[in-house]
């Protein structure tokens, strides 16, 4: 059945009009309910064709259409929180010849970002971070005596993480000039959204109620008793019908709850707003996937998607790999920790809002009393599953690599210095692709590895992942599995578990001269350059502990050695071998392969292993380079290609 909504790219007059928010400014007012029908139906048609995020962008369009419209941006600063919910700002502000482009290698990036555009004010990738940037920057106006508007639009999600209320504490103790507005798509603290909701908003953000507001202030102050008691019945009057209590008690002016369709209501709150000083809060309630029936139906599956039908909603599969037929490690994961649960009882399975990404759901359905999504809150999560560990539970923290960095702190002190049996199954492990540097999970080795008690593992195909994890689970200390985005090479998952024994690596190709050891994700790609020099290929399998004694007898055996691993170069597994070779004064040619010192732009993943050098073609390059630098003097070493 087709999708009504979907009218595809047909009849965009008003948008193709519009090259920057400047040229929004100059339509009327009645215009803006037709810019936004035709934002909303490009950003279907775009994203049909591209992929990407779809639902959140689609709840905002009239949001972001009011916004350019009563502020005067760039000037008046807008900060987007994550960017899930940006793309039609990007449309509106220059972007919209690009789109086609988005999330591509060299095009337009998924996310806000300062390189690409005036008009984003502050890259994001990670959320929770619009507050306290926003905030920065109304200190930033205030000490330059610039009388520039600032903005940050935050999604219920995102509300969930600390960071935010640690902003939002801190913007209402200053009473700075900031507006704060709450994108709530989903919570349950939205009460009744209409006619009088709407009324109360603008009846509250205008001229006349500030102002008597602050003139009763003046009055009722001189007469403390009284005052007191004005203060807590309006307080508690607005209470009863608005849920802003938490945010006036922070400090806050709360507006709203208001319809964030309803684009004149829209308009008309956030030019009161604007004129307003101190800390504004507005809450808007939108619905995620907006005017594409499907999308509507089921937000979830339209948050981040591929390809897909704009006129029946039919998402497409993306291509087979190539690689395998088999599971994704994420599906091994989910598989292992319903097969662990159902074996041992005091196993805990734990997510920062990424059931879905880090495959929970059968886990979360299976056994809902072991289950806890705690939100965007990863530093929670962390200490959550520590303290569970304390009184004998077995938690295990899925979670993204890129997640793990901001439960940093947690990491080091709640779980490793008290040496606590917690489990970390760290997904998106190395380069990510379309979501470009602020996803990519390619420090994890370095930021762990420096770590006391840590016990470090690292898969080269989907068994081995089973078995890690099952090895992980039995250590009485924290450990950690990380594995990369996608399917491996096809191995065969066993229904067996067998523990493994702690920092035993595994030589795969017995080979001379040179040694190659490989770290999960590289191990198929050294194969195949090892088979072609006749080189020792190793998969380390454990980055911590380190196999000593097979690295001796590497550097006894062989005149140089390789390392290759999906990981920053600086501190990895590649480190870890040079530091334990120089501390026992063992001296061979080593050359260290991983991700250089920069971050790695989108593109396909399999693009950027390529702009890294860690394809197989560009492995055997870099051998080669460093070969020749070695050999060009010693014919007995010389090695043919």
């Amino acid at each position: 059945m087709k999708n009504p909504d979907a009218q595809g790219t047909t009849s965009l007059s008003l948008l193709e009009s519009i090259e920057s928010p400047a040229d929004v400014r100059r339509l009327t007012k009645k215009d803006l309910r037709q810019l936004a029908d035709e934002v909303r139906r490009f950003l279907i048609h775009t994203v049909s064709k591209t992929g990407g995020h779809l639902a959140a962008g689609l709840g905002t369009v009239e949001l972001t259409v009011a916004l350019h419209y009563v502020f005067n941006t760039p000037e008046d600063r807008l900060v987007w929180d994550v960017g899930h919910q940006s793309y039609p700002h990007k449309i509106l502000t220059g972007r919209r010849r690009q789109m086609d482009t988005i999330r591509q290698q060299d095009g337009i990036k998924g996310f806000p970002s300062r390189s690409e555009s005036e008009y984003d004010t502050f890259g994001v990738g990670h959320s929770s971070t619009s507050i306290s940037a926003a905030l920065g920057m109304a200190i930033a106006a205030q000490k330059e005596n610039k009388q520039r508007a600032v903005v940050a639009v935050i999604g219920d999600g995102a509300m969930t993480a600390g960071m935010a209320f640690e902003a939002l504490n801190h913007a209402g103790a200053l009473d700075a000039n900031l507006l704060v507005i709450l994108n709530d798509n989903d919570m349950s603290i939205s009460p009744n959204v209409g006619g009088l909701s709407n009324y109360l908003a603008k009846m509250l953000s205008s001229r006349l109620y500030a102002t008597a507001k602050e003139g009763s202030k003046k009055v009722l102050s001189r007469m403390p008793t009284v005052w007191e008691l004005a203060r807590r019945a309006e307080e508690h009057t607005k209470g009863m019908v608005l849920p802003g209590t938490l945010f006036e008690e922070l400090g806050f002016n709360y507006i709203g709850p208001i319809d964030g369709h309803d684009i004149d209501t829209l308009v008309t709150t956030l030019q009161n707003l604007k004129h307003m000083s101190g800390p504004q809060f507005l809450h808007v309630v939108t619905k995620k996937g907006k005017g594409f029936g499907p999308a509507e139906d089921n937000p979830c599956a339209y948050h981040g998607v591929t390809t897909f039908d704009p006129e029946t909603g039919e998402i497409f599969k993306p291509a087979a790999s190539d690689k395998s037929s088999g599971p994704t490690y994420t599906q091994v994961f989910g598989d292992w920790i319903c097969d662990m649960a159902a074996l041992d009882e005091r196993l805990i399975g734990i997510t920062p809002a990424m059931r879905e990404g880090s495959g929970l759901v059968r886990f979360s359905d299976i056994y809902p009393d072991r289950y806890f999504d705690v939100g965007i809150a990863e530093q929670h999560s962390v200490t959550l599953a520590a303290g569970m560990a304390c009184d004998g539970l077995k938690p295990v923290v899925a979670i993204y690599s890129t997640f793990l960095q901001r439960a940093y702190d947690q990491l080091i002190h709640d779980v490793a210095l008290q040496n606590l049996p917690v489990l970390f199954a760290i997904d998106r492990a190395g380069l990510v692709g379309p979501d470009g540097p602020t996803h990519a999970g390619t420090f994890d080795l370095s930021f762990m590895r420096c770590i006391p008690n840590m016990v470090i593992m690292a898969p080269a195909d989907e068994n081995e992942c089973r078995q890690m994890l099952y090895t992980g689970f039995q250590h009485n200390g924290p450990s950690a599995v990380r594995y990369p985005r996608g399917k491996g090479p096809g191995a065969r998952v066993s229904s067996a578990m067998q523990p493994m024994e702690i920092g035993k690596a595994e030589t795969i190709i017995a080979g001379k001269d040179i040694a190659i050891v490989a770290v999960g994700s590289m191990v198929q790609p050294a194969i195949a350059v090892g088979q072609k020099l006749g080189a020792t290929v190793i998969n380390l399998r454990f980055i911590k502990p380190l196999d000593e004694q097979l690295l001796l007898q590497l550097t006894a055996n062989h005149h140089y050695l390789i390392t290759v691993e999906e990981n920053a170069i600086q501190g990895g597994a590649g480190s870890a071998i040079n530091e334990y070779l120089a501390s026992i004064n063992v001296t061979i040619p080593i050359l260290n392969l991983g991700i250089p010192d920069r971050f790695i732009e989108q593109g396909t993943r399999e693009e950027c292993l390529t702009a890294c050098g860690l394809d197989t073609s560009g492995i055997m390059i870099s051998i080669k380079n460093f070969l020749n630098r070695y050999t060009c003097d010693n014919s007995q070493n010389t090695l043919a290609f």
